[in-house]
């Protein structure tokens, strides 16, 4: 009986441990400051968050989370890639401080991680195969037919599409944005939907792909779809992202913040929206 009355109070402790490692907390930001790094995640994906060929972080989140780290006066970044799908549990897991990945600002999103305000705005867009064969223009030619569509786990577009009323059997899934091109080459799917920023960047890759000039952009619940991509964090970091808000927002007043994102193919219409939605707004719109 002591036997069993051991084993099972050394059971409840094991259980009671790995509870409490399983719920890593977040570093604050004066865990960060004295340490001198920062863990900053990105998913690879051009031109909002990737790594060069030297093997240095570029793109819209990190040329200007670069800035800011600098101004908090943080001088060391450890740059972490990932799976566009895996940066959100990431976050909570604590394998990294925040995410300068350009992710959309979403209500579903704010249930899990918490938001600076958006650094960026971007539209939508199309990948298709070279001479686009069968004539697609938009997220709704997968409404009907046999046409697949791919999209990357995790990605906004799984929504559209489904508010589309796209079926599941016409979408293929794609772990990595880097499978892209493959896919749409090879006929595993007619098209990548992504955002036009990504799906511009990527048919610059290969003759065999294009994007879609004559792309319609879709309309969901009424409005046409544009995003708002922000810096993300854990739910406990809520000084880091005050931090990053307050330096954020006077840098997006300069011309050096335009020209950081100009340089990755933003619009100047991008730019300026923007600062069209606040990421309060963005977290509570209305959801059907």
């Amino acid at each position: 009986m002591k036997n069993a009355l051991s084993k099972t109070v050394t059971a409840a402790a094991a259980v009671a441990m790995a509870l409490v490692a399983g719920s890593a907390s977040a570093a604050s930001l004066q865990d960060i400051k004295d340490k001198g790094t920062v863990r900053i995640a990105i998913a690879n994906e051009i031109p909002y968050g990737y790594m060069d060929m030297n093997g240095d972080a570029k793109g819209a989140g990190p040329d200007v989370a670069k800035h800011i780290m600098n101004e908090l006066g943080i001088k060391n970044i450890k740059w972490v890639t990932t799976n566009f799908s895996s940066l959100i549990p990431g976050l909570q897991a604590d394998r990294f401080d925040m995410v300068a990945a350009e992710m959309a600002v979403n209500p579903e999103r704010c249930q899990k991680v918490i938001y600076s305000e958006p650094n960026s705005s971007y539209g939508e867009g199309l990948m298709v195969a070279k001479g686009n064969p069968k004539d697609i223009t938009a997220y709704s030619d997968f409404k009907d037919g046999d046409k697949k569509v791919a999209i990357m786990a995790g990605a906004d577009q799984l929504d559209m599409l489904q508010k589309l009323g796209v079926p599941q059997d016409n979408m293929v899934t794609l772990q990595s944005n880097s499978d892209a091109i493959s896919t749409v080459a090879n006929g595993r799917a007619d098209a990548y939907a992504a955002t036009g920023l990504t799906a511009a960047q990527l048919a610059k890759k290969s003759g065999k792909v294009q994007i879609v000039q004559n792309f319609k952009d879709p309309v969901v619940d009424g409005s046409e779809v544009r995003s708002w991509g922000a810096f993300a964090f854990n739910e406990d970091s809520k000084d880091l992202r005050d931090a990053v808000n307050k330096v954020l927002t006077k840098y997006k007043k300069t011309d050096a913040w335009a020209k950081d994102l100009e340089s990755y193919g933003f619009t100047e219409a991008d730019v300026k929206a923007s600062s069209q939605k606040t990421t309060k707004e963005l977290c509570s719109a209305k959801q059907s």
